[in-house]
């Protein structure tokens, strides 16, 4: 296991039981004392984890971590949800896209679609997206027009976010907002931890003809900082087939329609 896939780890257990000792740690991944050790102090440095006598506790981790330390987590179905949502797009379309590690996986599976990278007249897919990370992968794996937003980096997603790139988002139309979320809930609607992004996301909806939610039957049924937008506004919700069915059947009788990959 590599260093990153051990911090991963790390915090995963942290988030689960706020607290881990050095032994506890050292024993679960299989590693020595002292990796672990050195793992908690860089950590620490990082601000990711406060240091402890004999282990570490959270430090706000189980709220928000970055990015690339979620990559891991709910991995198998955040493919198949990819996959699926990538298959709600048709040719020739204006696809609003945000951060996350779903909407990664969107983003992916959006790339390696021959038809969407014609170069024909009318054809080729239009992704407009505020975040840097879906913006690259698209970039280096297709011939998609891609449409970044300005703002201000937030390093965990790798999102812009602000009044630059509000901006832009006023400017433009699109036909359907592939959004990945924090927490989607029956009754309170869509939400994101970080009030940045849920500005961000909010206005792709304001600007799309339709939405579709992408999120992995973890985010199901939870509760976060900032309201996207009501569920009402939401046409789809794509999820995993883990979804407990009867939060599915609260999504339906809401009225969305649901996708469960």
């Amino acid at each position: 296991m590599d260093r990153y896939a051990r911090w991963n780890a790390l915090l995963e257990m942290l988030t689960d039981s706020g607290r881990v000792s050095v032994e506890e740690a050292a024993e679960r991944l299989d590693v020595s004392q002292a990796t672990i050790r050195r793992d908690f102090d860089q950590l620490a440095q990082q601000q990711m984890i406060t240091r402890t006598r004999g282990g570490a506790v959270a430090n706000g981790v189980s709220y928000d971590l970055p990015l690339r330390y979620k990559t891991a987590k709910h991995s198998a179905e955040k493919q198949r949800i990819g996959t699926a949502a990538a298959a709600l797009v048709s040719p020739g379309t204006v696809v609003g896209l945000n951060g996350g590690t779903t909407s990664t996986e969107v983003a992916r599976a959006l790339a390696v679609r021959p038809d969407l990278n014609t170069s024909a007249e009318g054809a080729q897919l239009t992704v407009v997206t505020n975040a840097l990370n879906i913006a690259n992968e698209l970039l280096v794996r297709s011939r998609m027009k891609v449409v970044v937003a300005g703002g201000v980096v937030r390093p965990k997603s790798f999102e812009l976010v602000g009044p630059l790139g509000g901006a832009l988002l006023r400017e433009v139309t699109l036909d359907v907002a592939l959004l990945g979320v924090d927490a989607i809930d029956p009754q309170l609607g869509a939400a994101a931890h970080h009030e940045g992004e849920a500005a961000m996301n909010s206005l792709m909806v304001a600007r799309a003809k339709r939405v579709v939610v992408i999120a992995d039957s973890s985010k199901l049924g939870g509760h976060a900082f900032a309201r996207i937008c009501p569920v009402d506004r939401v046409e789809t919700l794509v999820t995993d087939s883990g979804a407990p069915p009867a939060l599915v059947q609260a999504f339906r009788d809401a009225g969305v329609h649901v996708v469960c990959a």
